[in-house]
């Protein structure tokens, strides 16, 4: 019967998905620490946002109730990256970190945490979308890592014994001993979806992954589920201008302040970008890697702000409209898509046209959907689809990460 045991965690970024998260490690301590006859113990014992910090030397436990108002009456300063893993280093039990922020220069460090026995758990893709070098680096360190295939990816497209990021396999070697840490980061592709999990246990199983497609972004989903919706009109037509879908999608909060951060296709290739290394691709960071489609008129790339951009952006509606028009004579939709060909080492992010009775075109609202096409699977793929954005299931995510790191710790 295992002994009960401490673990204890250090939160960087409290916005919406931290809040979140904070939240369900609320409720996630209360039921582990109940868990007769092997109690977990879980201590929020490091709390970070922009501005300030909140600790205690002696790694004394922060409490949750109360971590707001705390962190707002810190008066102590935010650490870098080498200064947190210093600190996290030191503390008497076992200890995962959770980044729920972009930061990039957090996510360079990374390797630093795992080397120094501390797990990471994070949505933070600029760590695995960014340089391969640091995508190497982060699978050398982790515990979870040291086996990996094609250039130092974190799983092989063919299958084998790679260790891939979405697995719970237990290592073998120095690093069961928990000499260094554990990385997850399941919330980086479909917030909460089990999207790099299901590709992991295709992958650690044998299965031959052959190609890789799916509408990756709750905000251009939304976009062109209303700006050509299934049904709307002969093949879909019937929708409003894009200028008006994403003035909409804007005002409901679907998109980046500045919406040409999700029209850009960008965030898309950093999530195709993740699930072609971990099927097995030494792929290079986008964009300059492969084609992404951007959606935002090149007129506009350089206005001065979102709330000009929004302006303008129905001058350009010409251009879409044609797309839809296109479209529809062939009596199909057009939606936003990545995809990943494995087997031909092909990357692409932009428009797509789909029948109408597709998966991709039937989806509704703000839904993701990720199809895996493989030799098991055969002409019908595997598919994950539902709600792939928002704090409440990207903090899920994260939880979920958390939960296969507490598994793996001894």
């Amino acid at each position: 019967m295992p002994p009960p045991r401490q673990v204890f965690v250090a939160v960087v970024g409290t916005g919406g998905v931290g809040r979140c998260f904070l939240a369900q490690l609320s409720a996630l301590a209360s039921r582990l620490s109940q868990n007769a006859p092997s109690p977990i113990y879980l201590s929020l014992i490091f709390l970070s946002r922009s501005s300030k910090a909140l600790y205690n030397p002696t790694y004394r436990s922060l409490p949750l109730s109360t971590w707001e108002s705390d962190l707002d009456g810190s008066s102590q300063q935010v650490l870098t990256p080498t200064q947190i893993a210093e600190y996290l280093a030191s503390a008497p039990s076992r200890v995962v970190l959770v980044d729920n922020t972009s930061d990039q220069a957090l996510a360079d460090a990374y390797p630093l945490f795992l080397r120094r026995g501390i797990s990471i758990v994070t949505p933070n893709k600029k760590a695995f979308s960014g340089s391969l070098d640091l995508w190497r680096a982060i699978y050398a360190a982790a515990a979870n890592g040291r086996e990996t295939a094609a250039g130092g990816s974190g799983a092989s497209a063919g299958g084998g014994s790679s260790t891939s990021a979405g697995s719970t396999m237990a290592p073998s070697g120095p690093a069961a001993a928990g000499s260094t840490g554990f990385v997850f980061h399941e919330s980086t592709v479909g917030a909460g979806l089990p999207v790099l999990s299901t590709l992991a246990d295709l992958v650690d199983t044998g299965d031959r992954v052959r190609r890789i497609e799916g509408v990756f972004s709750g905000t251009l989903s939304f976009l062109f589920n209303g700006f050509m919706p299934v049904g709307g009109g002969t093949g879909g037509s019937g929708g409003s201008s894009f200028s008006a879908e994403v003035k909409k999608a804007k005002e409901l909060g679907y998109t980046e302040p500045d919406p040409r951060d999700d029209l850009n296709g960008l965030d898309v290739a950093r999530k195709v970008t993740i699930l072609a290394r971990l099927a097995g691709l030494p792929v290079a960071a986008p964009p300059a890697a492969f084609p992404v489609q951007s959606l935002v008129p090149a007129e506009l790339e350089g206005v001065a702000s979102g709330d000009e951009f929004l302006a303008r952006l129905g001058e350009f509606d010409g251009a879409m409209d044609k797309v839809r028009k296109d479209a529809a004579q062939k009596g199909k939709v057009v939606r936003y898509v990545g995809s990943v060909d494995v087997e031909n080492n092909e990357l692409k992010v932009g428009l797509e046209t789909f029948d109408p009775s597709h998966p991709i075109a039937a989806l509704k609202g703000s839904d993701n959907v990720i199809a895996f096409y493989t030799e098991r699977y055969g002409a019908n793929p595997l598919i994950v689809q539902g709600a792939g954005a928002g704090g409440e299931v990207t903090a899920m995510g994260v939880t979920g990460d958390l939960i296969k790191v507490l598994r793996l710790l001894h």
